[in-house]
């Protein structure tokens, strides 16, 4: 694989050829992951979380990918109580990162910060999701959710529920998507919708977009429903947020409309938008996407960080 000693800030940073090539890898790594096989390719290795936004999943879920690989983990969980709260810049931060790790996973609140990050340090950065940007390891992982489920990512029908404009992982999964030529079903509310910016990009790839906030019939002849909160800490304006807050909920009777094999899908946490009944329904993906995380982050820093510095 071609990704020794790279930055991943987007989905964009990878072709689709490489996308398939990690979605591969991943799929090797599930007994590893699992932990019924042994793999040590990053012994020697430190990779530095460095989180400076709540995180549960993507957070540990990569510690746990880097622990099954033989490495080791070096880790800010607050920034609160790093020198940042006495004034030190991002850059700077990241910069003596980067001398004492082989690479640096970054979650931060604002748009940007990644490709910020990756230009200050001399190791890989890997964005772990910047404001409402880019996340392009979730993307990584939904993909190989989908794959699992249909054994196939070509030509499916995919709903993106929800907030659309603040979501960053549907903004790095529907470009993903797209490659694959899937056809995208945008069901949100009117003020949640996708940002002009990513439709125009989407469009110019050749996606098949369209446009429907009932879900009912949004659903009818989907593949899958990938399901989003609408997020709290996006909003300037509480009472902007109040008037979206609990837009659609799917539950036994909105799935009684669907196909028998949809799968329905959530990058987590959930707040209210999935009942706990289809949790027990064979459509529930969102526990075994999860999971998914670690072998396909494994997938990712072993080609990244296993035995190679940035250019080299």
């Amino acid at each position: 694989m071609s990704l020794h000693g790279r930055d991943l800030i987007s989905i964009r940073d990878l072709s689709l050829e490489e996308i398939e090539e990690v979605l591969a890898a991943s799929r090797k790594m599930i007994p590893y992951a699992e932990g019924s096989k042994v793999t040590h390719p990053l012994a020697d290795k430190i990779v530095a979380m460095a989180f400076f936004e709540p995180s549960t999943r993507t957070r540990l879920s990569f510690e746990a990918a880097v622990q099954r690989l033989g490495g080791t983990c070096i880790t800010i969980a607050d920034a609160s109580v790093t020198s940042m709260r006495k004034g030190e810049s991002l850059h700077d931060s990241i910069r003596m990162l980067s001398s004492y790790a082989d690479a640096i996973v970054i979650r931060h609140p604002n748009e940007g910060s990644a490709r910020l990050a990756a230009r200050a340090s001399d190791r890989p950065v890997i964005n772990a999701g910047d404001g409402a940007g880019q996340h392009p390891t979730q993307t990584l992982l939904d993909l190989a959710t989908m794959h699992e489920a249909f054994e196939t990512l070509r030509g499916l029908r995919v709903v993106l529920l929800g907030d659309l404009k603040y979501g960053r992982t549907v903004h790095s999964l529907a470009h993903a998507l797209t490659l694959f030529g899937c056809e995208l079903v945008l069901c949100a509310p009117p003020s949640l919708g996708l940002p002009d910016e990513y439709r125009s990009r989407l469009e110019h790839l050749g996606g098949k977009l369209t446009v429907e906030p009932d879900l009912g019939r949004a659903i009818r002849d989907a593949d899958v429903l990938y399901v989003t909160r609408i997020q709290k800490e996006r909003f300037g304006d509480e009472a902007e947020y109040r008037k979206v807050a609990g837009s659609y909920r799917v539950d036994a009777t909105v799935l009684k409309e669907a196909k028998p094999r949809l799968a329905v899908m959530h990058p987590l946490p959930r707040a209210g938008e999935i009942a706990p009944e289809v949790d027990e329904t064979p459509h529930a993906l969102y526990f075994r996407q999860a999971f998914l995380a670690v072998p396909v982050r494994m997938a990712l820093l072993d080609a990244i960080v296993g035995g190679a510095k940035k250019g080299g």
